[in-house]
């Protein structure tokens, strides 16, 4: 469903990404960890199509994101680390706007937004505008409407910050479901152990480069840090 290869941006005199490669397949979770500053971010906008690759080639749905990128784009939910909406939109205003841009009809919408809005809860509050929402509700909304639309592949940078203890569980939950149900997900996160609770395979980045990948038994093997080392372990090993 992904396809990565020889990945490389750079930001002036700064190679913020250097040749990164890996693949998701559909049905698959992989997540990518590291330090701050290691280029998570900047993958996942790359990808997105929020920033020009400077080297390298990028396929989603074996669509060529230079060559075909609305064809790849339309493939594609997008769930940023920070959730910026304009303040006086309305979370229901929110997702119909989401979902007009990616092609939905508005009967469909209107069908598919009350069943998704029950999956955190929401439902009371869709009318009210988003400068009154908390954090963890922005963030709710914004992975809805990445839902919206039914796409193939999910980039999601950092899902749980803001979320509390229970919203957490539904979002790892829909993520697992997402995949298992055909579609891939690509998560950036700094919490371990959501990574190796539902990750399907997992990659380690330092200073820009992927310096280890693979599910969690390979990277034990890989790193040697034993047969039963939990990741926290496993990434000192490749980070420190």
């Amino acid at each position: 469903m992904l396809t990565v290869s020889n990945l490389t941006k750079r930001f002036g005199s700064v190679t913020a990404v250097s040749g990164v490669t890996f693949e998701i397949k559909s049905g698959e979770i992989f997540s990518l960890i590291g330090p701050n500053g290691s280029g998570k971010t900047t993958i996942v906008k790359t990808i997105a199509g929020l920033l020009c690759p400077d080297g390298g080639a990028i396929s989603i749905g074996g669509y060529d994101t230079s060559a075909h990128p609305l064809e790849a784009k339309a493939r594609v939910g997008y769930i940023p680390d920070d959730p910026v909406v304009w303040p006086s939109m309305t979370g229901r205003e929110f997702l119909h706007f989401v979902g007009a841009l990616f092609g939905v009809r508005e009967s469909v919408r209107t069908r598919r937004i009350p069943n998704l809005l029950r999956t955190f809860g929401l439902s009371g509050i869709e009318d009210n505008s988003f400068e009154d929402y908390s954090r963890g509700n922005k963030q709710k909304f914004s992975i809805l409407a990445a839902l919206l639309h039914e796409p193939k592949l999910l980039l999601v940078d950092e899902p749980i910050v803001g979320l509390d203890p229970g919203s957490a569980i539904i979002a790892r939950n829909l993520f697992r479901e997402f995949a298992d149900g055909g579609g891939a997900v690509l998560l950036v996160t700094h919490t371990l152990s959501v990574a190796e609770e539902i990750s399907d395979r997992i990659g380690v980045l330092r200073e820009g480069a992927l310096r280890a990948a693979g599910t969690l038994a390979q990277l034990r093997k890989k790193s040697k840090a034993g047969a039963r080392a939990p990741l926290e372990k496993i990434y000192m090993a490749f980070t420190a």
